[in-house]
């Protein structure tokens, strides 16, 4: 994966010099211009500074993300798919209109408004995928996720699921929460190849990793 780590700090080759997305510092290393790439605006960001090591973005892949917003986190994996593509989903019409201007300076993103927790709705849209990518807030956030797998997801294709514990239950402890979404994965049939914490960026937040064991 084409990314610049150091200690605490990540960042992402930039697909279109002199243009930041939301914000973010760039800076020049090696004659190449790149873009700082913020832990606490992205679970991605915030899962490889903390050690996920098993996920490898390849610059030919196809991307399904589940719950883009205004495209902060997939416009750094634009960076890295560059002859790829990602398929974005983003339920809010107000919301999308961000993601659909970033889709005009950036073409290896097509912005897709649909409801994650449809995905028949967007079947035809969009082909087999090498990772599914889930960043939904809401209580079903990993049913749809493997519904979402199933569907798209190639056989040796990986899954993504930033679980947010308190989108799931406000009362249970997290702990519990993961471990009883955890083996809802493994009984639907999924390897899972990592489970990385997101804080200090993400408070009660894991990264599952995982893959189609069946």
């Amino acid at each position: 994966m084409k990314i610049y780590l150091n200690e605490n700090q990540i960042a992402t080759e930039n697909l279109v010099p002199g243009i930041s997305v939301y914000g973010e510092k760039l800076f020049l290393k090696s004659n190449k211009e790149y873009r700082f790439w913020n832990p606490y605006r992205s679970k991605l960001a915030a899962g490889l500074i903390n050690g996920m090591e098993k996920l490898n973005i390849l610059e030919n892949d196809k991307i399904l993300y589940l719950g883009a917003s205004t495209g902060t986190t997939v416009s750094h994996i634009s960076d890295i798919v560059i002859n790829g593509i990602i398929y974005a989903i983003e339920f809010s019409p107000t919301t999308a209109k961000k993601l659909i201007n970033l889709s005009h300076k950036r073409n290896n993103i097509a912005p897709i408004l649909a409801d994650a927790t449809k995905p028949k709705s967007y079947l035809n849209l969009l082909e087999k995928v090498d990772l599914v990518y889930c960043d939904v807030a809401q209580p079903t956030q990993t049913d749809l996720f493997i519904e979402n797998m199933n569907l798209f997801a190639k056989d040796d294709g990986l899954g993504l699921l930033m679980l947010k514990a308190r989108s799931i239950d406000v009362v249970q402890k997290p702990k519990k929460i993961f471990k009883e979404e955890s083996k809802k994965l493994k009984e639907k049939g999924f390897k899972i190849l990592e489970k990385v914490k997101l804080e200090p960026y993400e408070k009660d937040h894991v990264g599952f990793l995982v893959e189609k064991n069946f």
